[in-house]
């Protein structure tokens, strides 16, 4: 039986999260008629996407800073993350908090999506992935493979979905009855002041 996952996508605003999930998914995650007008994302989108024996349901997230809190709830409950950088933009505010907050949700498993690629030459993208290699040091993302992609021209789309596919294989499914990771000792019961003692 295929293997049912979801994946989340991290990154700033205008880095092409959701272009990319419309180019390896066929489905355009903006659905609301404001997103469509302003050209950004402002709520959670979704999409599937089946690579044979995984099926990957997709949350696309705005990277907006004043929509963060639906980042929030749209990364929550995911099993890995692809997290989306532009090649022409590098490293920016919301790329170092959406990690951050994927680190704080303890994420274990992910790719690093290097879109607009075509827009930048060689030496840009390798300066570009030192500037990521950095960013992630530490974290889960530390040893991930970076894929140079485009949504314009098709680049690194077929690798990003082998690496999907490999990723997804890998990844051990959590016990069905798992708690929500919480912060340091938020997961013990605290007595009921109400309650009277007896």
């Amino acid at each position: 039986m295929p293997r049912d996952l979801i994946l989340g996508t991290a990154g700033h605003i205008d880095h092409g999260k959701t272009s990319l999930v419309k180019v390896l998914t066929g489905i355009d995650c903006d659905r609301l008629p404001e997103e469509k007008a302003r050209g950004i994302t402002i709520d959670i989108g979704f999409a599937n996407l089946d690579l044979g024996d995984v099926r990957l349901g997709i949350v696309d997230v705005p990277g907006h800073e004043r929509f963060v809190k639906n980042m929030l709830a749209g990364a929550t409950g995911i099993d890995l993350a692809l997290l989306v950088v532009a090649a022409d933009d590098s490293v920016m505010p919301q790329t170092r908090e959406h990690l951050e907050i994927l680190k704080l949700l303890g994420i274990r498993n992910g790719l690093i999506a290097l879109t607009k690629a075509d827009l930048v030459d060689e030496t840009t993208r390798d300066v570009v992935g030192l500037e990521l290699r950095e960013l992630v040091r530490g974290s889960f993302l530390e040893d991930a493979p970076i894929i140079p992609t485009s949504a314009h021209t098709g680049l690194g789309i077929t690798e990003l979905k082998d690496a999907l596919r490999e990723m997804c294989l890998r990844v051990g499914g959590e016990e069905p009855n798992t708690p929500a990771p919480l912060p340091e000792g938020k997961g013990e019961r605290q007595p009921n002041p109400l309650t009277p003692s007896l």
